[in-house]
């Protein structure tokens, strides 16, 4: 078993300054790389997400097939501690709420659920108590 592991989200995006703006407006997030065709956003030091453009096939290939919906299954989910910050300014920007503030019975927590300038489903959540702190 590894001894460490994070996860290196990736979006393909129609735009990645723009995505970026979002995410940096939302979120708090900073630049991490910069540029048209990717992106590494930053959040206390740590990357948290990467953006790429999705006309860009560089070194790997196509990342997306135009013929299946973005984000279709995936749900993009950040646990916030600054959960109330983090709505106001989501709201602020005028996202399409998909669910309001409510309290997911499950997870016993504050969950928020809007959609990204991609259509890409983004949930912010508050702490967790399941969370290890």
């Amino acid at each position: 078993m590894a001894r460490w592991l994070w996860s290196q989200l990736m979006l393909v995006v129609s735009d990645v300054e723009a995505s970026t703006r979002f995410y940096c407006d939302v979120f708090g997030f900073e630049s991490g790389h910069g540029g048209k065709e990717y992106e590494q956003l930053i959040h206390d030091g740590e990357m948290v997400m990467q953006l790429h453009d999705h006309d860009t096939a560089d070194h790997h290939g196509a990342l997306r097939d135009d013929e299946t919906p973005v984000g279709n299954g995936v749900l993009v989910w950040f646990e916030v501690a600054e959960f109330d910050e983090v709505v106001h300014r989501a709201r602020t920007l005028g996202v399409e709420i998909v669910q309001d503030v409510h309290v997911n019975p499950n997870a016993r927590q504050p969950e928020f659920w809007f959609r990204d300038p991609n259509g890409y489903l983004v949930v912010a959540a508050g702490e967790s108590e399941f969370r290890r702190r």
